[in-house]
């Protein structure tokens, strides 16, 4: 379990944790709100596909309390930079600080890996909403793109 000590506005304490055999349902059943869909996957089972089938990226269910709330992942590029994806938040808990307290508990936890790496996530320019997020957690545009999403590293 990732425990960083953040809680959403509601008081709860978010942890990320292994999918396992007792939640990988209630992760993949994670869905964004309708205006998201265009920013990421309808399902968080898409991501949780990806990371069985990619030796890149690992998943993590997202808790408020003991309750799975969403899902993000993480994985190291070739760079021996460390990234932050495919995070959703299911719609029920969006506005609640979730979010802002995954991207937190998880890029700290990035961060201290072995030899400091660099923590980068991307998200779409058209996304303001995420670009507000990730700029108010330190996160900064490097000017480069990978498809068609902005890549912004932490700078903290």
């Amino acid at each position: 379990m990732i425990n960083s000590g953040h809680l959403d506005r509601a008081g709860r304490r978010v942890t990320l944790r292994p999918v396992d055999d007792d939640n990988w349902r209630a992760v993949a059943d994670v869905a964004p709100r309708d205006d998201q869909r265009r920013f990421v996957a309808a399902l968080a089972a898409r991501y949780l596909l990806l990371s069985t089938r990619s030796e890149v990226w690992t998943s993590l269910a997202v808790y408020a309390d003991e309750t799975v709330v969403g899902h993000v992942m993480w994985g190291v590029d070739d760079d021996g930079s460390h990234w932050i994806g495919g995070m959703v938040i299911d719609a029920a808990e969006q506005n609640r600080g979730v979010g802002r307290a995954t991207v937190q508990t998880l890029a700290t936890w990035l961060a201290g890996r072995d030899g400091n790496p660099p923590v980068r996530l991307s998200y779409h320019p058209d996304n303001t909403q995420a670009a507000r997020l990730y700029s108010a957690l330190d996160f900064h545009p490097t000017g480069a793109m990978d498809d068609e999403e902005l890549i912004a590293e932490r700078t903290r």
